[in-house]
């Protein structure tokens, strides 16, 4: 039986300034894990979810996740959007700054002009369901409802992992984003959760706060990432702490936390325990911030 695994969530045009000159790529938290599990899994069937126009960045956009081996069928294609467009720069420190226009895009509305009954029949044949805290954000309340609504009934018939990246400037207050939170993760089996991230939104002082909301709302398997620091996995109140291999010189952190979460569920997807995923997700994240942009050079890419 052939992986079956749909991400949900949006793709840029990205602008990236290199010396003088600002260079055309793309960009998007959920699209940079396809990427990567396309690569990592090149037998499975890695489906991605959002809006596109009909112009010729979402042709272009929609060619280069083709040539990654990504399914482009359950696209939406807006007749009256395009896609959003973000400029970054990176700072010598590896840091990152970022400007958007996306308040008008296709993957904002994708949801609005989808056949949600014929959607949900299709979402019922993968094996997992991967999104983030910002596929929950760009959406407008009501399409953020339907969305919900669709993973309720897929539940029971496959996995669903969902990463928090919380970005406040998306939400409209940290009310709104707790409650989508909840009722989120509620619907979650494996939290991927940045720690910086769960702060900001919740403020908790500890992961053991964090943890105990999480656990509360029903996720069995949670996976806390600290950056440079080792990663935690709780399952069934055991506790796993993984230490990432150190990295001399960090080029550029884009996609750091994606790529980790790449490598994570891919191990897991293919028996691998929560100890050799952490691993796995380590090694390939420590590859990408040695190199700049989010989507390294397949020559890079790491065997996990």
């Amino acid at each position: 039986m052939t992986l079956r695994i749909a991400l949900i969530g949006e793709c840029m045009v990205e602008l990236s300034r290199q010396g003088d000159a600002l260079v055309q790529g793309m960009g998007g938290d959920t699209l940079n894990t396809a990427v990567y599990l396309s690569r990592l899994l090149p037998e499975a069937d890695i489906a991605y979810l959002t809006g596109l126009g009909l112009d010729a960045f979402s042709e272009e956009l929609l060619a280069r996740w083709k040539a990654e081996g990504i399914n482009t069928q359950y696209v939406h294609r807006s007749a009256t959007k395009l896609p959003g467009l973000y400029s970054i720069s990176t700072e010598p420190n590896g840091e990152r700054r970022f400007h958007y226009w996306r308040n008008d895009s296709a993957a904002k509305f994708w949801l609005n002009e989808t056949d949600t009954e014929s959607l949900k029949a299709s979402l019922k044949g993968f094996d997992l369901i991967y999104l983030s805290g910002i596929s929950l954000a760009i959406l407008p309340r009501e399409a953020r409802q339907i969305l919900f609504s669709l993973l309720s009934v897929i539940k029971p018939h496959c996995r669903v992992v969902f990463d928090n990246n919380f970005r406040p400037a998306l939400w409209d207050s940290f009310d709104e984003a707790q409650a989508a939170y909840r009722e989120m993760l509620a619907l979650t089996n494996i939290a991927m959760l940045t720690f910086d991230d769960e702060q900001s939104l919740w403020g908790d002082e500890t992961v053991e706060a964090s943890l105990l909301r999480t656990q509360s709302l029903g996720v069995s398997e949670v996976v806390y990432k600290h950056g440079a620091k080792p990663c935690e996995v709780f399952t069934h109140q055991k506790r796993t702490e993984v230490s990432a291999e150190k990295v001399i010189q960090v080029v550029d952190t884009t996609a750091a936390g994606d790529s980790f979460s790449a490598g994570y569920l891919a191990k897991r997807l293919t028996g691998g325990g929560v100890e050799a995923a952490a691993h796995a997700g380590h090694k390939l994240a420590g590859q990408v911030i040695q190199h700049h942009g989010a989507i390294i050079p397949l020559s890079a890419m790491p065997t996990i």
